[in-house]
């Protein structure tokens, strides 16, 4: 059973071929609409964090294919607490042709892919977010025609958005900067093994402590939100150590020309980026966001097919 939880899993060429799916996919959903490719098939939708473009955009991909989306929340399964992640995916896998999951610890999304009789998708976990990494490197092919050799600059907390951009960078031979203030860098193991994906495709990698080193000459700049959901407790002590690192006119005007802005969102505007920036020429947060969509599609497409 094949499954998507981590960019690391896949190879250039799958991710490729993903990338082409999404590409036709939207191409025809805006001449008309999508051929019904799972028609009769139902995506479980298992969440412990809210989302709006998580949910929405799996709910409408699966609807354009043909499909239907079922959304359950998490009073209603109590995932790992009322009942074991492995009794839960064992019943809702008997259901569901495929399930998607948005859950805090990644050893969640492994366990319920362990036990599933259908392929499972990480919608988002606290050390991964494949969706959001792939439709991220849509809409970079969508603005530059390739990925190979643009200049990505990632500016802030080295979290989860970070780890599956610079991974899928490192894969499809896009050159990946980030800076971090000391102590929120992307995991040093995460880096070491993006290093040999891009040893293979001729990416280059280089970690800053200046936001202006990782944002001079990019092609993209891109940032999140300075406290994830779950890190409530720090957001304080967050507030204190990144306004350094926020995404504002000064930085992008070292950037390309043509530079794109990126921004997974929700967005606290006035904090890691402002509105000058967010609404500027140069974003393409919405183009982005519209992307999860189209590219989720291409997973659903992909999987839920040969899961049969």
């Amino acid at each position: 059973m094949r499954h998507f939880l981590d960019i690391a899993d896949y190879s250039p060429a799958e991710l490729t071929s993903l990338l082409d799916l999404a590409v036709k996919l939207k191409r025809d959903w805006r001449r008309g609409g999508n051929q019904p490719l799972l028609r009769g098939k139902v995506l479980g939708m298992l969440f412990q964090k809210p989302s709006l473009r998580t949910r929405v955009s799996f709910d409408m991909a699966m609807r354009h294919l043909g499909g239907d989306a079922l959304y359950l929340s998490p009073s209603e399964v109590g995932l790992g607490q009322r009942e074991s992640i492995a009794d839960v995916s064992r019943v809702l896998s008997s259901y569901v042709q495929g399930i998607m999951a948005r859950v805090f610890a990644h050893d969640e999304i492994v366990e319920l892919a362990r036990f599933s009789r259908v392929p499972v998708i990480n919608g988002l976990s606290d050390s991964s977010h494949p969706c959001q990494a792939l439709s991220d490197v849509l809409t970079i092919r969508e603005c530059f025609g390739s990925l190979a050799g643009i200049r990505v600059g990632y500016v802030g907390d080295g979290n989860n958005v970070a780890t599956s951009l610079l991974q899928i960078c490192a894969k499809l031979g896009a050159h990946f900067s980030a800076a971090s203030p000391p102590g929120y860098e992307i995991p040093s193991a995460v880096v070491e093994r993006a290093r040999v994906f891009a040893e293979e495709s001729g990416s280059q990698i280089a970690l800053f402590r200046d936001p202006q080193q990782a944002a001079r000459g990019a092609n993209v700049i891109y940032t999140d939100t300075w406290t994830s959901m779950g890190q409530e407790a720090q957001a304080q002590a967050r507030k204190e150590i990144f306004p350094p690192y926020q995404v504002n006119a000064a930085l992008v005007s070292g950037a390309a020309k043509d530079a794109i802005v990126m921004h997974c969102l929700p967005a606290h505007r006035g904090q890691e980026i402002t509105d000058e920036v967010a609404d500027g020429p140069h974003s393409v947060l919405f183009l982005q966001a519209e992307n999860r969509m189209h590219a989720q599609k291409a997973i659903l497409a992909t999987l839920l097919s040969e899961g049969g």
